[in-house]
């Protein structure tokens, strides 16, 4: 679950080309009033959208919609009304025609395209497709190594006093000490990128097992060893580790079209607030959301995981006892990238943000 992949825009809706320097406007998102969608047949540990109790215990419907009520509530998100599986959803999208844009949300479908790669792969050798484009790849990885090298400039001129040595200065430019996750890894070819520029311990995980092997092989097949693949459900994760550089392209993006999108974005910042290690980053990149849109997702987050508003716009000694109570901070993001083609249509709508875990 690396990316997404919509269907053509209708023409009188698609951006001109003189629109391509600024980003697109987003429609508001709102919550449909019909049903609260589980995934199907799948086992709990494996999809795992179910909401758990304090002690680990999976609650039964009532409870788990009365928690999902709450969590909606405390997010000021309207609730839905009740649950039902992925073959009811596909059964209504057969009868009426539309929601095909909540289909790539489902696990069902990601299962469905990575079964069709991997056989690609395996018959033709095939990588498959890079997500947003090998450009906006190249640029996402150029960008977040000169990230985390100002990251430890930074770091190592707190620690020393200010004295560069020659020692700090290599160490400066080490990678190797970026443990690295990719989230929704899909084909793998951005940990592939990032192995290429210096980084050494990447891990990257997919719910889809089909995503997982086509991944390895691919690695395989390039010869890249320091890379490792996981089956793991980033809302369920089993991972027991945390990584100083956690990267998601596109896969908030994916979660947010699920029919069940505005609960499982709030499990997702759970999850991810406790795989991003202490000091360390996370990068997020969005073909849906521009940086303004996930910056202000970032500061619902915190206001729920401090319980109490934060407010990031006083002055300087306020801000910096705020920033000490939040979770995540924004840090950079992209300013350009490059244009790309879309059903004959040239525009740019992909934004990377970084913010830093506290």
């Amino acid at each position: 679950m690396a990316g997404i992949k919509l269907p053509p825009p209708p023409v009188e809706e698609s951006p001109t080309p003189t629109e391509t320097a600024t980003e697109l406007p987003q429609q508001p998102r709102t919550l449909a009033t019909g049903d609260i969608i589980s995934d199907d047949d799948r086992s709990i540990a494996a999809d795992s959208w179910s909401i758990k109790s304090e002690y680990g215990s999976v609650l039964d419907d009532d409870l788990r919609h009365a928690d999902a009520t709450e969590a909606l509530a405390a997010a000021n998100l309207r609730p839905s009304s009740d649950y039902s599986s992925d073959k009811d959803y596909y059964k209504e999208e057969d009868e009426d025609g539309d929601g095909v844009a909540s289909t790539l949300g489902l696990q069902s479908y990601w299962d469905s395209a990575y079964s069709e790669e991997l056989e690609n792969f395996r018959q033709h050798g095939h990588a498959g497709e890079i997500w947003f484009g090998p450009e906006v790849m190249g640029t996402l990885v150029s960008w977040t190594k000169s990230l985390c090298i100002d990251i430890s400039k930074r770091h190592i001129l707190n620690h020393a006093s200010g004295d560069k040595t020659e020692q700090n200065e290599q160490e400066v430019y080490d990678l190797s000490n970026w443990s690295v996750l990719d989230l929704g890894t899909g084909n793998g070819l951005l940990l592939q990128e990032m192995a290429n520029h210096g980084f050494l311990d990447l891990t990257g995980v997919d719910y889809s097992e089909g995503a997982i092997d086509l991944a390895r092989g691919l690695a395989d097949k390039e010869g890249i060893t320091n890379l490792t693949f996981l089956v793991d459900d980033v809302l369920d994760t089993k991972l027991e580790r945390q990584f100083k550089l956690v990267m998601d392209k596109g896969t908030l993006d994916a979660i947010g079209l699920h029919p069940d999108g505005l609960i499982k974005r709030l499990m997702y910042w759970d999850s991810v607030a406790k795989l991003v290690a202490p000091g360390g980053l996370l990068v997020i990149t969005s073909c849906n959301s521009t940086k303004d849109e996930l910056v202000r997702e970032v500061e619902r987050f915190n206001q729920r995981y401090t319980g109490a508003s934060v407010d990031q716009s006083e002055d300087s000694t306020d801000q910096n006892t705020a920033t000490t109570r939040v979770c995540f901070q924004y840090v950079d993001h992209v300013r350009s990238y490059p244009t790309f083609m879309f059903g004959g249509v040239v525009g740019s709508r992909v934004a990377t943000v970084a913010f830093l875990r506290h």
